[in-house]
């Protein structure tokens, strides 16, 4: 353990953070999980930080996770040095007081001064020493964020949490006075436009929120296993299909494409489906990256030698990348209806891998995707059946292999699971996702005995070898299973974990059977690999496709509307009109808000539809590349484009009485309906996962509606009411712990749409 510092210098700001009246924005962060009872990190030392040495003068640090403290605050430009130490303090008195041992901490111009260090802290005379990982971060803060920075330090030195640094606010003109939406109209503070999301974000335990045990409240069915454990290969399906790996750095580098080598003439477009330029109207001067989604060249290059399949695609350009994992979709899509049939039997995706390989995140996540889709999805965890019927208290020596007991009990549990994910398929259900361990043959081998003749089964493995990746999936197991609810000992927790991990790797048999896809390393997102063996169909080529691009790196994707438009004012549907005068204030607050929010995102991107609303909003936003796609543009209205609906219930009275029947699946004459546009927007929704830097996507109120109910995991049903305001930006925090959500509204609308 030990202390990291940086500084971010941002280019605009010149070199020494004095310079033009900018300050210094400097974070502090102290990481352990032993800080036991009511001792609580603080901080003390010279101006400005408290100005007294005094421990009884110390500033609390406040709990930012569950291991992790954090305290922040800004420099006034007098100021040539901060000398501080840390200190652990009881949380309900004054002492006694432990200091951190050495010398204090100097942080001269935002650069620590000697040799970065952990926090150690002495807690008993007998030499018991707590050592914390110690985090200390300086960021220049512009004069454009002083207003808020100073407010932040004078309130109890408590910024915003929205991001690493202070964050500004835009709030409306003086009484009398004309907003034009310049930055010198504009207070920042990002929080003070948050407003409640239509549904709370959950950020719960994932296993808890799969599928409700059925069978386990079936009276007078106790279970028994018809199927006889048997270690033969014979009964496994035979591997006569293809198999390839898919080296996922080499597949990163084929599909990341330098703009500056594909923008074509201001009035020219690149055509996919056929590798030239055709003519496009050029829209009010607007520039940028057009992408037409059609059906393009997956690059996808089979070895000669080999049962390999690898695509090369580039990591050091994330801001330079034009989006192809759509290509690739579409043109395995158009493969598979050549070569094969649209399967009808069900499917089901068998996790395995050793606990905190990401199993159940990669299940939850997959089902989401499916479900979207339209595919009747559920997510079958068998550690959920095992805590229902044996409770959570169970220890490591309950996984041991030499435990008959314990292996009958977890035996059971996985047939009571599988039994109702089989009984799920034959009254409709399409694809179950069983999440388990399910790390032997012998366990398999029953699950696949069970299956035959039912539906489909497709193992799916995640291996990771990352021992830090490991390391801190085994923490939030140990913050969120309910397995360890009850254990007032984190360390305790986690080495019965452990203990728990090394019962299972003992007998761990990796997959070499049957039909399987095998992800290798994918979950930093940095590389890996992606091994299928025996996969065909429709439906398992796009599962492929969907796990190749997806990855767990942290990025935000924000969400919003064009701003109002013409049309908008006059209750029109459809058209490609221009911004009204609200609409362009809109733009003006929302490239603020952009500049504020991704300030230290160099390699975020912006991504309009080819509509000029969209593009004219994005036009006052400076410093990312922009990229249209016609995925985005609006639901395509048909014949009804430019009416009012009032007119559309006079004049086409059938229609009108369709459409509000069924808004889902309601096709414009001559237009498309709302399944269509999610249809369309699949390429999108592949190209979000794959990116590792943030997305800005400005489109429309249904495009949105399909995107954001992708990732909320809203029922295909309520996609057409979901609420998507104007002038309102919804940010998806996309991350190890799933999604997260929040809601800014910059200004009100004149109009009800």
């Amino acid at each position: 353990m030990g202390t990291t510092v940086s500084r971010s210098t941002d280019s605009g700001h010149g070199g020494s953070y004095r310079e033009g009246g900018a300050q210094l924005y400097v974070s502090l962060k102290m990481e352990n999980f032993r800080i036991e009872g009511d001792l609580v990190p603080h901080v003390y030392g010279s101006v400005p930080i408290i100005g007294s040495w005094d421990p009884s003068k110390a500033l609390s640090m406040e709990r930012e996770l569950a291991s992790m403290w954090e305290l922040s605050f800004v420099v006034p430009p007098d100021h040539e040095a901060l000398d501080f130490k840390f200190l652990l303090k009881p949380k309900y008195g004054a002492t006694p007081c432990v200091v951190e041992e050495g010398p204090n901490r100097l942080l001269t111009g935002g650069l620590l001064e000697g040799d970065a260090r952990a926090a150690l802290f002495k807690l008993t005379e007998e030499e018991e020493v707590l050592e914390c990982q110690v985090f200390i971060k300086a960021d220049i803060v512009s004069p454009l964020d002083l207003a808020a920075s100073w407010r932040a330090y004078q309130e109890n030195l408590m910024p915003s949490r929205v991001r690493g640094i202070p964050d500004v606010s835009i709030n409306a003109a003086p009484d009398g006075a004309v907003e034009d939406g310049s930055g010198t109209h504009l207070e920042l503070d990002l929080e003070h436009y948050i407003i409640p999301a239509p549904s709370a974000s959950s950020t719960s335990y994932l296993a808890n929120r799969t599928e409700t045990p059925t069978a386990l409240f079936q009276i007078g069915n106790p279970w028994k296993s018809e199927v006889p454990f048997s270690n033969s290969e014979n009964s496994n399906s035979s591997i006569n299909g293809s198999s390839f790996t898919i080296d996922i750095a080499s597949y990163i580098k084929e599909n990341e494409v330098d703009q500056t080598r594909l923008v074509p003439p201001p009035t020219m477009v690149e055509s996919k489906s056929v590798g030239t330029f055709s003519s496009l109207q050029n829209k009010e001067g607007q520039k940028g990256l057009f992408v037409d989604r059609g059906v393009g060249s997956p690059r996808l290059v089979k070895s000669a030698s080999a049962n390999t399949l690898t695509t090369n695609l580039n990591l050091d350009n994330e801001a330079k990348t034009m989006p192809e994992a759509a290509g690739a979709v579409a043109a395995a899509a158009v493969a598979d209806r050549m070569h094969a049939p649209k399967e009808d039997r069900r499917l089901a995706i068998v996790l395995v891998g050793l606990p905190a390989r990401g199993k159940t995140f990669t299940a939850a996540k997959l089902t989401r995707y499916l479900r979207w889709l339209g595919h009747e999805t559920k997510h079958f965890n068998v550690g959920k059946y095992r805590r229902l019927k044996h409770g959570t208290n169970q220890s490591a020596d309950f996984f041991r292999a030499d435990n008959p007991e314990g292996m009958e009990a977890r035996d059971e549990v996985a047939a009571l699971a599988m039994e109702d994910m089989l009984a799920w398929m034959h009254d409709g259900g399409k694809v179950g996702i069983f999440d388990a361990t399910n790390s032997t043959r012998k366990r398999r081998t029953m699950l696949m005995k069970m299956a035959e003749g039912k539906c489909k089964v497709i193992f799916l493995e995640t291996i990771c070898n990352d021992e830090r990746i490991i390391e801190r999936n085994i923490r939030l197991k140990i913050q969120q299973s309910p397995d360890y609810a009850e254990e007032p000992d984190y360390e305790a927790g986690l080495r019965d974990f452990k203990e728990r991990l090394v019962n299972y790797e003992k007998v761990y048999e990796p997959v070499q059977e049957g039909s399987y896809i095998k992800m290798i390393d994918m979950v930093s997102g940095q590389g890996g690999q992606l091994q299928v063996n025996n996969i065909s169909g429709f439906l398992p080529g796009r599962i492929v496709f969907f796990l190749v691009n997806t990855h767990l790196t942290p990025r935000p994707i924000l969400l919003t509307r064009h701003g109002e438009s013409l049309h908008n004012v006059r209750g029109r549907i459809g058209g490609d009109t221009v911004l009204s005068e609200a609409g362009e204030l809109y733009s003006k607050k929302l490239a603020n808000f952009i500049e504020k929010r991704l300030k230290s995102e160099k390699t975020a991107s912006i991504w309009t539809s080819t509509l000029q609303r969209t593009i004219l909003t994005a036009s006052p936003i400076v410093g990312f590349p922009k990229i249209q796609w016609r995925a985005l543009d609006e639901i395509n209205s048909g014949v009804c484009d430019g009416m009012t609906y009032e007119e559309i219930k006079k004049n086409m009275p059938e229609e009108y009485e369709s459409r509000k029947k069924d808004k889902l699946r309601y096709r414009y004459p001559r237009g498309e309906s709302y399944l269509d546009v999610i249809q369309r927007l699949e390429p999108v929704i592949i190209e979000l996962e794959r990116q590792r830097a943030p997305v800005v996507v400005i489109s429309h109120q249904a495009v949105l509606r399909a995107l954001y109910a992708y990732f909320a995991d809203r029922p295909l049903r309520e996609v057409p009411e979901i609420e998507v305001p104007l002038h309102t930006i919804i940010e998806i925090q996309m991350g190890v712990t799933g999604v997260e959500e929040k809601r800014y509204k910059l200004m009100d609308s004149t109009v009800p749409h």
